[in-house]
């Protein structure tokens, strides 16, 4: 039974309409005015708003934008009387969905209401059938449909549940921690504690102590005995990112760790055993660390046993309208925002950047956009400019993976002819002169590239 709450200043309006809609099976609560509505909301909890956009005090407008504000879900119909008829398309404007003209037939708001209802049980549909199609696209806390990320999704279902070494590579901001996370609460040791290190951000006279801890006296400034992150991890994941950072000193213990599943604390005589599933990442390529000698190759192929390569976000590019959806999503949450779409022109902007920085600079992107938008929809004029900019075409061929010469030259041709003959004023002879080619040979360029 859906509940509707009419809004009307006319005491036998509000009768007459609490009759008609409560013998056609809804549920029907009244209010004289648009304070008292706000104030029967949260007992009342309507579907369905029935308003008068005349009354006393606050408007039908004010309360559809009340409503608007508040994230309210009742859908809002308003009544107008004639005269009023530009109020009720206000009204629409500010978020209701229909109006009824004074006076009224029954069937007319009958109608109202069951269009209302019909459009509502399609949205409820469609966010179904997006909250399915989103499962789908999900593993862990990753996004993605793409092939290049099903993959990624494939290989992570097979190897979860092992405790064998996993090593992620992948470009910065393509979410290693995420896959790392993925594995660790998706398989067996969801129970134990994740912790995360990035080998580079510690320095090195100090992240043996981080790893493996410390006992009292172990160095000037060790009063007290200290866990280190594999204690810390005991039972759970530890998760080592930038392993290609890490001295080589470390590497040889990090290597008896792996092989022995013992630790020894910086002044311990014993050794301690230790429970964990050692997950490592990094940007670099660590064959080319080993061939170089900065990198142990032991301990490269005792990490290498299970190799993850997440892909960056130019190789999924379909990947991207989730991940705008989710940054939006996210975004209207935690700062309040209230965008709802995203235009198209904006999406088509969104999806033709490269991302150096992946996925860690799409959510960014999405987040500066979000709070400077204006409107409840992302335009293209919310985006930043290096985003909307048409780049040079001899910028264009460079930054892409074309290698014909013969199609590079057309175009850095026909480019710099165009610039000679924009700069002459379309004087084609002194655009000859500043291309340094005979007349006759620009109006031949001119005439195969087609340029008025």
């Amino acid at each position: 039974m859906s509940r509707v709450l009419v809004v009307d200043d006319e005491e036998n309006l509000r009768l007459v309409l609490r009759t008609m809609l409560g013998r056609a099976g809804y549920a029907v609560e009244t209010a004289a005015s648009a304070e008292e509505a706000i104030a029967k909301l949260e007992g009342f909890d309507p579907e369905f708003v029935l308003a008068d956009v005349r009354m006393p005090g606050m408007s039908g407008l004010e309360l559809c934008a009340y409503l608007r504000d508040h994230h309210h879900p009742a859908t809002v119909l308003v009544m107008s009387a004639f005269g009023s008829i530009d109020l009720a398309l206000e009204a629409i404007q500010a978020g209701a969905y229909d109006y009824v003209s004074k006076p009224f037939q029954k069937d007319e708001v009958l109608l109202a209401l069951k269009k209302a209802e019909e459009r509502e049980r399609l949205r409820r549909e469609n966010r179904a059938l997006r909250e399915e199609m989103r499962r789908s696209a999900r593993y862990g806390r990753m996004i993605g449909r793409s092939e290049a990320l099903e993959r990624v999704f494939a290989t992570l279902r097979k190897i979860a549940r092992y405790d064998t070494t996993v090593l992620i590579q992948g470009e910065s901001g393509t979410g290693k921690e995420l896959v790392a996370r993925a594995l660790h609460e998706e398989g067996s040791r969801a129970q134990g504690p994740f912790v995360a290190i990035n080998c580079g951000a510690i320095p090195d006279a100090l992240l043996e102590s981080e790893l493996f801890g410390h006992k009292k006296g172990a160095f000037t400034d060790a009063h007290a005995d200290r866990r280190g992150l594999f204690e810390e991890a005991d039972g759970g994941t530890l998760f080592l990112d930038e392993i290609g950072e890490l001295p080589l000193p470390l590497q040889v213990k990090l290597l008896r760790v792996l092989q022995e599943g013992t630790i020894r604390p910086l002044g311990a005589r014993t050794d301690k055993k230790v429970n964990v599933r050692v997950v490592a990442a990094t940007v670099r390529n660590l064959q080319e660390e080993v061939a170089a000698g900065r990198f142990r190759e032991d301990l490269f192929y005792r990490l290498n046993v299970l190799p993850i390569r997440v892909p960056p976000l130019r190789e999924r590019k379909e990947d991207i309208p989730l991940l705008v959806e989710h940054f939006v999503e996210r975004c209207n949450a935690r700062l309040g925002t209230r965008i709802h779409t995203v235009s198209p022109k904006a999406m088509r902007h969104l999806m033709a950047y490269s991302y150096p920085g992946n996925v860690r600079e799409l959510e960014n992107l999405i987040e500066r956009s979000v709070v400077l938008a204006e409107g409840e929809t992302l335009e293209a004029d919310d985006l930043p400019e290096h985003l909307t900019r048409r780049p040079d075409p001899i910028e264009r061929v460079l930054r892409s993976d074309e290698l014909s010469i013969k199609k590079a030259n057309r175009i850095v041709e026909e480019t710099l002819i165009r610039r000679a003959l924009q700069k002459t004023g379309g004087n084609r002879t002194h655009a000859a002169q500043l291309l340094e080619i005979s007349h006759r040979a620009l109006l031949y360029k001119i005439k195969d590239y087609g340029i008025a």
